[in-house]
């Protein structure tokens, strides 16, 4: 690793000395970092290793404890994102800040000191949207959005603000590689116009492919410095963690009675619940003991609503389009489903898969009580805190969920370690059949190999996975057959022995499963 450092002129941002402190933990401990003008600068570490921490104190919604900020070579104080977004930073978060009762419009013009007609703004933001190929409906409900059309609403937000400094956290996390091209697009042509970005991901090939230089921070220190394009996404990794980050490694399954469906999906359609959802339309799916299945497709196709139609979050009226261990499964509760020993892990963690004001033991007691009713509850309901804390620090030790508290309240961990301690909630439990949507979204590289490692260990074991992600290298690395989500529909499971990226991306682009074959034979 070698030192690069610019001069005085060509900085924009500098940090010296910038530390923070929670309690007894140092979550940055005095950061150096330089920006230059017109660069991409990568900011690297494994989850909890205080990246969020000095953003947000560049950002204006922490106040750093000591050190300095050096916009343009003066001092400055940053006492809150009004104040950050006026210096000329922007900034997108991995979770999301917007209201799902209002539509992309008035979320974005909350965020922006012009005063114009919502009409305007909307044009504006579809126009720009366009531009960048990010499409976007600015009258839609955001609460109607699926993730990566909301992370299209906070980019766009974002770069309507014209600032000198972007700083984004996971954008690509639920972005599609064709929408993650794009993006990059996008940055580099920013870049060409003189803006910086300081770009967070654990996709390091992206980063080997998009940023001039890379700070790398481990436990809340600066390890060292790099230009990533002279690295592998090995040696990045290895830098990040300070050892080496372990394979995964997907073995035949042997021993199990493949014959047993533990989940089927059955002739599931579902008409549009909103005028901006999408209809599902006779989906067929058998999940075997023993087998990691995924599901592949761009986001916004209907995965969400095949998510919420299998796990019961909205029921079926015929009961017998979903059994679980060859139950009818359609017409029961998500409680009712756990209760037949199936889990579910639902692609937005903070709100969704967990509540952010209450503890970790807390939340893990909303999501078990009724299938651990012995272990949690005595005698007239009576709540066992004793048994219900031990259970969460099993499993916090168990994903090493790094905190800074014993028994912290979601909202206060990173987003990767909340997604450890969610899945790691569910694996807990060994369930027959588990259900995930994104597994290892905003995980650093060492955790996504562990979860990916712990969802194949789990179907070995003999339990059925079903795993929907935009991550295609993650469902290649953890699949034994790939589905693809199209426009409410989906294929049959293509074999891992015959998928390739190119049949995959074709039949996510709408292509039928002989054209996809054919295309791919032909080219």
């Amino acid at each position: 690793m070698t030192t690069i450092l610019n001069t005085a002129a060509a900085n924009l941002l500098e940090v010296r000395g910038l530390t923070k402190v929670f309690g007894t933990l140092k979550a940055c401990d005095s950061i150096d970092l330089v920006i230059g003008k017109g660069e991409i600068h990568a900011l690297l570490g494994e989850n909890g290793a205080g990246k969020s921490t000095l953003v947000k104190m560049l950002f204006g919604t922490l106040e750093p404890n000591a050190g300095e900020i050096r916009w343009n070579g003066q001092p400055v104080r940053i006492a809150n994102p009004h104040a950050a977004r006026k210096l000329g930073i922007g900034m997108v978060f991995q979770h999301f800040s917007l209201f799902d009762a209002l539509t992309a419009a008035e979320n974005i013009a909350l965020s922006l000191d012009d005063e114009a007609p919502i009409s305007t703004i909307a044009a504006k933001a579809k126009a720009l949207a366009y531009s960048y190929g990010l499409p976007l409906d600015p009258y839609a409900l955001v609460g109607d959005l699926s993730v990566g059309e909301r992370q299209r609403i906070e980019i766009i937000r974002c770069l309507l603000q014209t600032p000198d400094l972007i700083i984004l956290d996971e954008p690509t996390a639920v972005l599609t590689p064709q929408e993650a091209d794009k993006l990059f697009e996008t940055l580099e042509r920013l870049r060409s116009e003189g803006k910086s970005i300081l770009y967070i991901s654990h996709r390091l090939e992206e980063v080997k492919r998009m940023c001039d230089r890379a700070t790398v921070l481990r436990h809340g220190k600066v390890v060292g410095h790099c230009d990533p394009r002279k690295e592998t996404a090995a040696s990045l990794a290895r830098m990040m963690v300070g050892s080496e980050v372990q394979a995964v490694v997907r073995p035949p399954a042997e021993g199990i009675d493949k014959s047993a469906a533990l989940l089927e999906v059955r002739n599931l359609s579902r008409k549009p619940a909103t005028p901006f959802s999408i209809p599902l339309r006779n989906i067929n799916l058998t999940v075997r003991a023993g087998e990691v299945i995924g599901v592949a497709g761009v986001a916004g196709n209907g995965q969400g609503e095949f998510f919420e139609a299998v796990s019961g979050e909205v029921l079926q009226p015929e009961a017998g389009a979903v059994h679980i261990r060859g139950q009818k499964a359609g017409s029961l509760s998500i409680t009712g489903r756990r209760l037949l020993g199936a889990a579910f892990v639902p692609e937005e963690r903070l709100g969704h898969g967990a509540a952010p004001r209450m503890k970790l033991s807390e939340n893990l007691l909303l999501s078990r009580h009724a299938t651990d009713k012995r272990a949690f509850l005595g005698k007239a309901g009576l709540v066992r805190n004793t048994a219900i804390y031990a259970a969460a620090q099993r499993i916090i030790a168990a994903m090493d969920v790094r905190k800074s508290a014993a028994d912290p309240e979601a909202a206060s961990l990173s987003g990767g370690n909340l997604q450890k301690f969610i899945i790691g909630r569910e694996l807990d439990r060994q369930p027959a059949v588990l259900v995930v949507n994104q597994p290892t979204w905003g995980v650093d590289a060492g955790a996504a190999a562990r979860i990916r490692q712990a969802l194949i260990e789990l179907a070995r074991n003999g339990s059925a996975v079903l795993v929907i992600s935009q991550d295609l290298d993650e469902l290649f690395e953890i699949s034994d057959a790939i589905a693809v989500m199209h426009n409410g529909e989906l294929s049959k499971p293509l074999p891992i022995a015959e998928a390739t990226l190119e049949k995959i991306g074709l039949l996510m682009g709408g292509a039928e499963p002989g054209h996809a074959e054919h295309a791919v034979e032909v080219a």
